[in-house]
């Protein structure tokens, strides 16, 4: 009975300390290939879009990013 408690309580600490390192290894690939928008990407993409990024511009399509990410 202990024997199978103690298997229990190691395979538990394992597979925990296992998952938060394979989560950790993930996220950070994701966000390598994956980088988040700033407003350097934003300008860029603007001017290929044939648009001139003015600051105001660029600050309101960056509120309302922030704004959609929260809901």
């Amino acid at each position: 009975m202990l024997i199978t408690v103690l298997v229990g309580i190691i395979a538990l600490l394992v597979g925990l300390a296992g998952g938060f390192f394979g989560a950790r290894a993930y996220m950070k690939k994701y966000f390598q290939d994956n980088p988040p928008v700033n407003e350097e990407m934003l300008r860029t993409m603007m001017m290929q879009m044939g648009q001139k990024p003015s600051a105001k511009k660029l600050n309101q399509m960056m509120a309302q990013m922030k704004q959609a990410q929260v809901r």
